[in-house]
């Protein structure tokens, strides 16, 4: 009997090896290493996620036990599309802020990361610094930025020569300019998550692509565009929902600098501030949270669908 004639599933068996027996003890941990994970995620995010979704056709203060909850249907989402003025503005916040990222973070990562694959001298420095911001936490950038930005003895007022005078320019304070304050703080660290995201990829490409457009006569940015970027098709996508869910659930910075209000609103921040203080009112505050949900899962089910198209091609 020829190889030929042997079903294509036992020779990629014979080819693997014998199948591995495990042990009872080994069940034991592989069910531990998975199973608590997988009872965590389910209670702590999906759970959590479902109660918010039951709450929020709910009015409710927390305060009395669920014995003081009552079901007013759809009437939460009624009010915030129509009585609740904050929500529009935040919407157009979180616009602007997937905006921001995506015409200047992500470019910006790109490039960097496309600078410092080329191996210049001292690139490895440059990769460090420009991937710190991406280790602080997003509370302590806020901290940061609020002392580059203060107005008596920021780094920005004293350049220009302000601090400390009535002409220092309040950039966290003033509505009409603190949310494009924020925009700089935050793009500080997305263009570094970026730009890590773009070097692995760029790892991955195939130097014999761009050996051959060389060879073919193309310049750098030839080669880029037509051997480099399109081998990046599929990271690039990731990057596109990373930006879109990061604009979504940015939350930390705005917070800390001034609570998510007076020009910075975001509905991230709205369902902090509805949910939490003296007027707290969970129901609503839940609705607020099942929106932006609903949001997010946007971008990831289109993620989702284009990579199972890709395996079933």
């Amino acid at each position: 009997m020829s190889v030929t004639d042997v079903p294509r599933a036992r020779r990629r068996r014979r080819a693997r090896g014998p199948a591995r027996r495990f042990s009872v003890g080994d069940r034991v941990v592989i069910s531990v290493f998975i199973g608590v994970p997988a009872v965590l995620v389910a209670m702590l995010i999906w759970g959590a996620a479902l109660a918010a979704i039951v709450l929020s056709f709910s009015s409710w203060d927390g305060i009395g036990g669920f014995s003081s909850l009552k079901w007013i249907g759809w009437d939460n989402y009624s009010n915030i599309f129509t009585n609740y003025p904050p929500f529009w503005p935040a919407l157009g916040h979180n616009l602007a802020w997937l905006m921001v990222f995506s015409v200047i973070a992500a470019p910006l990562g790109l490039f960097f990361a496309v600078l410092i694959d080329s191996g210049f001298k001292g690139a490895l420095f440059y990769e460090s610094a420009l991937f710190l911001p991406v280790m602080l936490s997003t509370a302590l950038i806020g901290i940061i930025w609020q002392l580059i930005y203060s107005p008596d003895e920021g780094l920005i007022n004293g350049l220009l020569g302000t601090a400390g005078s009535p002409e220092a320019i309040d950039w966290l304070g003033n509505p009409r300019v603190n949310l494009w304050a924020t925009l700089v703080a935050a793009c500080w660290r997305q263009i570094g998550y970026v730009m890590i995201l773009y070097l692995a990829g760029l790892k991955g490409v195939d130097s014999t692509i761009k050996e051959a457009a060389v060879m073919d006569g193309c310049n750098a940015w030839q080669v880029f565009r037509h051997a480099t970027f399109p081998s990046l098709a599929p990271l690039s996508v990731v990057v596109l929902v990373v930006t879109v869910i990061e604009s979504l659930r940015s939350f930390d910075l705005v917070y800390i600098i001034n609570g998510g209000t007076n020009g910075l609103e975001l509905i991230s921040a709205l369902v902090t501030t509805t949910t939490i203080g003296e007027a707290s009112r969970i129901g609503y505050g839940s609705a607020l949270g099942t929106i932006l949900l609903v949001l997010s899962l946007v971008p990831i089910s289109v993620f989702l669908l284009q990579s199972f198209k890709r395996k079933v091609v």
